[in-house]
């Protein structure tokens, strides 16, 4: 696979497959090999409709309306109007990097040869994904359940040429953009509608996106959290190997490691090494493995469900061309997707509040030695003191955030549909916590970079040297005080992108490898 390649095996699909399509545009082929499966599906769907036998969702109505027999000329009226009658969404469009995903799991899915579909479906949605035509989709309005049904059908307009896509960030209607591109609109056959529309692709791709984050975030609180053991002029024993082989837990001594590593060579640890009175440091130093180990475990538990979940078959019901048979059951039911944008939603709550614990730890004199809200000439100046306010303000909010989507359901389709996931709010949540957390976590740099520099001459190690220097390239030394906003906004995006653990890549791939 090159950067901006992909060729797509069905049912084999890896998370870094995923992560390039999330970060950008990538051109997607379908292997070969895919092809024999997909058309002995079709075929089957096709017999189906010549035998006249009463099928789910290739013949009848769909939900409570299951028993309501369809003729035969009416199919692809059937399935037009399923995907108008579900277009319902509402709320904020997603992403681009979002719906990449929604496409590209939404093909591989099809792809297995259990969807019954033409491989012309297939074809023109990945053309759609490759020609950079994003179908338009409201973020609100699925339950999990039943599949993603409304968000799905707003991607399925797309592909008939209805409704409005996204091209280079640009509105355009939908039939306009796929007659630039060369795309014929689809015109749906049997079952291509409900095939289309089943499925846990969009609760699987808000999810990844959290997944992503979470990844992103663990790293970044890992280096930072280092940075500011230094900046508190804390000690590196907690994060001995012996105290973590003791207890086995694989997170922890991972990421005790990794700590241990970025450490490694710091003058201001040497300096206290001798004569410092402190017996032990406060819990948001010292436990940084128990806690971001156990959030690691949590991310890496998450990605295992949601890895399988992309690779999955979905949607309902299913053509099993070797028996010739199709059976009605619940793969659509996303509750495993729901379990893990849960935990992700713990882990990310837990990595920004342990964060807010050392801003308060730092700005507070008598417990890190540094200046009152590290600022020289304290009242006059009030430094660091409100920044850590909104710290605090953020991290709340994640704590509500984090309350349990799966635990709640809510009977729909006149009871058919009687148990729901609502894995796609789950996954949903997970960009706004996300988003807090990298807030929470740039004004911790801002406060451990700030804290190293009133340590001059020391210095702490090499590796935080950079990390360092990154911020102090885009934000400089807070003398006095100043305009605060744009300095927490510029290190925010600095861990939304990645740049929170520049130059230190090696070092924290150890968190994911040990």
């Amino acid at each position: 696979m090159s950067m901006n390649a992909l060729t797509l095996h069905p049912g084999q699909m890896t998370l870094a497959d995923l992560r390039a399509v999330w970060q950008q545009p990538v051109t997607v082929a379908l292997t070969d090999a895919a092809h024999a499966g997909i058309a002995a599906s079709a075929a089957a769907i096709h017999a189906i409709v010549q035998k006249g036998d009463a099928a789910y969702g290739i013949n009848t109505g769909f939900g409570k309306l299951a028993k309501t027999r369809i003729p035969d000329e009416q199919l692809e009226q059937l399935q037009r109007n399923l995907i108008l009658s579900h277009s319902v969404g509402t709320g904020e469009p997603m992403s681009d990097a979002t719906v990449r995903l929604v496409m590209l799991m939404k093909a591989a899915s099809l792809s297995r040869g259990f969807s019954g579909v033409r491989p012309v479906v297939i074809d023109t949605l990945l053309a759609l994904l490759n020609a950079g035509v994003m179908p338009v989709i409201p973020v609100k309005g699925s339950v999990g359940a039943s599949g993603d049904l409304a968000p799905l059908s707003h991607m399925t307009l797309a592909l008939m040429g209805e409704g409005p896509v996204r091209v280079n960030g640009q509105m355009r209607p939908a039939a306009e953009a796929l007659k630039a591109a060369g795309i014929a609109p689809l015109t749906l056959a049997a079952k291509e509608g409900l095939a289309l529309i089943n499925g846990t692709q969009v609760s699987t791709a808000l999810a990844l996106h959290g997944l992503f984050m979470a990844e992103r975030l663990l790293e970044a609180g890992t280096a930072i959290g280092a940075l500011c053991v230094d900046a508190a002029k804390g000690s590196d024993a907690p994060f001995d190997p012996r105290i973590h082989a003791a207890r086995g837990q694989p997170g922890q001594i991972a990421q005790a490691a990794v700590t241990r590593t970025l450490l490694q060579g710091s003058q201001i640890r040497q300096s206290h090494r001798d004569n410092d009175e402190r017996v032990q440091d406060p819990y948001s130093l010292r436990c940084q493995p128990q806690v971001m180990g156990a959030c690691r475990d949590l991310i890496a538990n998450a990605a295992r469900t949601l890895l399988i979940e992309a690779n999955a078959v979905t949607d309902n019901p299913l053509v099993f061309t070797d028996t010739n048979e199709v059976l009605s059951g619940g793969n659509f039911h996303a509750e495993p997707v729901a379990f893990a944008a849960d935990t992700l939603a713990l882990a990310i709550s837990e990595i920004g509040a342990i964060s807010e614990r050392r801003i308060a730890l730092l700005i507070d004199s008598t417990l890190s030695g540094l200046p009152p809200f590290l600022v020289d000439n304290p009242g006059l100046n009030s430094g660091f003191m409100i920044a850590h306010v909104t710290a605090a303000a953020l991290a709340s909010e994640n704590k509500s955030h984090a309350h349990p989507a799966s635990v709640d359901s809510l009977p729909t389709s006149a009871n058919q549909e009687d148990h729901v996931s609502m894995a796609t709010y789950a996954g949903r949540r997970l960009a706004e916590m996300a988003d807090n957390t990298a807030t929470i976590l740039g004004i911790e740099w801002l406060a451990a970079a700030q804290g190293v520099d009133f340590h001059r001459p020391l210095a702490t190690s090499p590796r935080l040297q950079a990390i360092h220097a990154t911020l102090r390239a885009q934000v400089p030394f807070y003398d006095r005080d100043r305009l605060f906003a744009p300095d927490i906004e510029a290190a925010r995006g600095l861990v939304l992108q990645g740049h929170a653990t520049d130059g230190n890549g090696d070092a924290l791939a150890g968190l994911w490898t040990h």
